[in-house]
Formats: C-alpha cells, sequence, structure tokens
C-alpha cells in the first residue's frame, strides 16, 4: 500500500499535538536534552528498537547530552507522512522515562 504524503495543514495540525517537533525542510524534526551522554545513548538505542518495530527509520544524532532526530518517508520521496508522525509519537511517549526534555 502506498504512502500518501501530508498536505502543509495536516502537517501543521499533527504538529500542533507534538510539542517541541518542527518542520524542518522536507522533515519533522526534534531535539531531546538528557542529564547525561549515557541517558542519551540509552534512549537512541530505545529509539533505534522503536525503529524497527515500526519499519520506519529517522536520521537519529547522538550528542553529549542530546539526542536529535529528523525523518520523513523515503519511500513516498522523500515527503512528510503519517508515518513519520507515528514514529514521533512514539518517540514522544518513550522520552520521559529517559528523562529528556
Amino acid at each position: 500500500m502506498a504512502v500518501e504524503p501530508l498536505s502543509q495543514r495536516e502537517i501543521e495540525d499533527r504538529l500542533a499535538e507534538l510539542p517541541g517537533w518542527s518542520l524542518d525542510g522536507d522533515r519533522i524534526a526534534r531535539s531531546y536534552r538528557l542529564g547525561s551522554h549515557f541517558a542519551a545513548a540509552a534512549m537512541v538505542v530505545h529509539i533505534a528498537r522503536v525503529q524497527d518495530e515500526l519499519d520506519h527509520h529517522s536520521d537519529l544524532t547522538l550528542g553529549y547530552h542530546t539526542v536529535s532526530l529528523t525523518v520523513n518517508t523515503h519511500s513516498a520521496g522523500g515527503v512528510v507522512t503519517g508515518k513519520d508522525f507515528e514514529l514521533a509519537r512514539r518517540v514522544e511517549e518513550l522520552a520521559p522515562a529517559h528523562g529528556a526534555h
């Protein structure tokens, strides 16, 4: 089943439900600050597991006390789709357990 791109309005509406997330060109993006490098690394591993479960992967960057994600749907031509927001929602659900803000 083909994944359809979201309209600008749909993207804005969905971003309104995910504080901290924003549109960055043709991707949605978010950065998190954590209490330690170890906590950030643990969050990266947790995100990687979710990405494998969803079979949908972001560009994921580990910094000293930070984790950053940017995501779009390559199979739909590099545009934002509902799959991207599903991944963002799942990351939002796991972030508090890592002390991310």
